[in-house]
């Protein structure tokens, strides 16, 4: 099977082509330009220098979030559009889960961490079980001291992989968690994760793509304390 995997829910875009489980080719961007003026170029860049056409892709795959908003909204939208257009299926993955595949070297106990910020991260919790990483909590928005207080009953090494992995790594040793930041080139999402997590994923359609963000967007959240605000004063 040939997926056609994005990432595009943080600061990076990427894209990649894995057949069969093997990665093809692995295309990442991050040159400060937006998404929706860089993602697409480098799927169809890939395809070409690969002698392949969007005919020939099995499978359309996005992390579908959490991640910023802007970026989950882009990624997801594109993809919409060329299964759309090639009546392709296609399938939303977690970026959490994504990343989760960068600690299969290390084993043990995963910890993807995005920066959420409002002291939280979205997180989510992975155990490397038989070459792959197995679910042990939901996607959420965590605060770091409930995150530290979590992993405390654990008692296990960390592998820290994200772009919280830092923030996260200084506030979790303060607490006395064993941690372990993963090295630059594995600590950030890309599109190989999102296609290996596509692997084993129901597929879907167009219509059934849907972004998923955790939690409301800053824009939302001021406007619901305004009204709040505003009940209150009457």
């Amino acid at each position: 099977m040939l997926i056609l995997a994005f990432e595009s829910t943080a600061k990076a875009a990427s894209a990649a082509l894995l057949k069969d489980g093997k990665l093809l080719s692995q295309y990442t961007q991050c040159s400060g330009l937006t998404h929706s003026r860089t993602l697409l170029p480098m799927g169809e860049d890939m395809l070409k220098n690969a002698e392949l056409s969007l005919k020939d892709v099995d499978l359309l795959a996005v992390a579908h979030g959490p991640g910023s908003f802007t970026g989950v909204r882009i990624g997801v939208s594109m993809v919409k559009g060329l299964a759309w257009a090639s009546d392709k299926p296609c399938v939303g993955v977690s970026t959490l889960e994504a990343m989760a595949w960068h600690g299969l070297a290390a084993g043990g106990l995963i910890c993807p961490v995005m920066d959420a910020r409002r002291n939280q991260v979205y997180n989510a919790l992975f155990r490397i079980e038989n070459g792959r990483p197995v679910r042990l909590t939901e996607d959420r928005p965590i605060a770091l001291k409930d995150l530290a207080e979590e992993l405390k009953t654990m008692r296990e090494r960390v592998f820290l992989v994200g772009d919280g992995a830092e923030l996260s790594f200084r506030a979790l040793t303060e607490q006395g968690i064993d941690c372990v930041l993963a090295p630059e080139n594995l600590r950030m999402q890309d599109a190989w994760g999102v296609a290996m997590a596509a692997r084993d994923k129901e597929p879907g359609n167009a219509d059934t793509l849907l972004p998923v963000y955790l939690r409301l967007s800053q824009a939302e959240r001021e406007r619901q304390e305004r009204l709040a605000r505003e009940e209150s004063e009457k």
